[in-house]
């Protein structure tokens, strides 16, 4: 098992200086990719390709450039520049994101977000492999019928005719078909002994396309919080979980409430979002089972996340992106070296 680094996206306590430095110190150590993200705010690839001047070995990955903000070949065409920029270092994570975000931010319909992701990673693979990119598919059509369009090829020749693409996935057929598809599973609130459900589904969707689960990378961004409390550690976390389970998404369509469901959450997710729905968000915070928060985070000294790493590489995870719950980059240096640590205490890593 790697280790990565889960940036996610600027806020109002971070800063790209901050996030840089996190980076460079993750390269140092030996982390094998840094992912950056992107909802509403800022973007990832503009923070990739500066990033991608200011480190040497770790990879850069996406985590996710969404769906619905870009064109299919605008895609393929950011993919292979920051593989350019970055010397063959980019993995490029994809995502539907939600209706939410997708209908009220980028204007694009939801419906049918596999169909779609299914035509898109389609499109994006031909684009990379320099090939004409035609497609007659439901959503997409290229070049468009009946006007002066016409099959183009990508510009210039990236360092690889394969970029390595992953697919956030939540639900079980968006799991499937990240295995058929895709290099990779970008997974959120992974369990270690819920693990085997999801990855039959991925198994399933890799059958389907004539290969087997080895070589597939399996990548959850885990919470990690440093200290000899674990409940007090877990507080850090209940925001991020609630958020996630009780405000991420309607509630008809909250695709990590409906985990934490399968999960065996079902009552403690029903509560967390109505609270939260209701605008009643530390209440909701604090009806976060702390079992949920534990099962799905890294949580406490660093014998214990040594353990925990152990559970995971057991329960098939090949890439363990940390997520740093901290105050400060002082506090996150210290627990980018406490994780690597971790893993060696671990003996699983590569």
């Amino acid at each position: 098992m790697r280790l990565g680094l889960s940036l996610g996206y600027q806020t109002a306590w971070s800063t790209p200086a901050d996030h840089l430095a996190l980076a460079r110190e993750a390269d140092r150590l030996g982390y094998s990719v840094v992912w950056a993200a992107e909802a509403y705010g800022s973007d990832s690839p503009s923070m990739l390709a500066w990033m991608a001047g200011q480190t040497e070995r770790i990879d850069l990955g996406a985590g996710v450039m969404q769906i619905p903000a870009r064109s299919p070949a605008a895609t393929a065409m950011t993919a292979a520049t920051l593989d350019a920029v970055s010397g063959g270092r980019f993995r490029l994570g994809l995502g539907v994101s939600g209706p939410q975000v997708s209908e009220g931010w980028h204007g694009v319909r939801f419906a049918k977000p596999l169909a779609r992701t299914r035509e898109y990673v389609d499109i994006v693979r031909l684009a990379l492999a320099r090939k004409p990119v035609e497609y007659d598919g439901a959503h997409y059509r290229l070049p468009l019928p009946d006007g002066p369009g016409k099959a183009l090829r990508l510009g210039f020749h990236p360092p690889r005719e394969h970029v390595p693409i992953y697919l956030a996935a939540v639900g079980p057929k968006n799991l499937e078909l990240a295995g058929e598809i895709a290099d990779g599973w970008l997974a959120v609130f992974y369990a270690p002994d819920f693990a085997a459900e999801q990855l039959a589904a991925v198994s399933a969707g890799r059958a389907r396309a004539g290969r087997e689960l080895a070589g597939f990378d399996v990548v959850p961004t885990v919470p990690v919080v440093l200290g000899d409390d674990v409940a007090a550690c877990a507080e850090l976390v209940r925001w991020y979980a609630a958020l996630y389970v009780g405000g991420m998404g309607s509630r008809e369509q909250n695709f990590y409430n409906q985990l934490a469901t399968r999960m065996g959450y079902g009552d403690a997710a029903r509560e967390v979002q109505d609270l939260y729905l209701a605008k009643r968000q530390r209440d909701a915070a604090a009806a976060v089972p702390l079992e949920f928060i534990d099962r799905t985070s890294l949580l406490g000294p660093v014998e214990r996340i040594a353990e925990r790493m152990r559970e995971y590489a057991a329960a098939g995870v090949t890439t363990l992106s940390v997520s740093l719950f901290v105050a400060d980059v002082e506090s996150g240096v210290r627990t980018l070296r406490a994780c690597a640590e971790a893993l060696d205490l671990a003996g699983v890593g590569e």
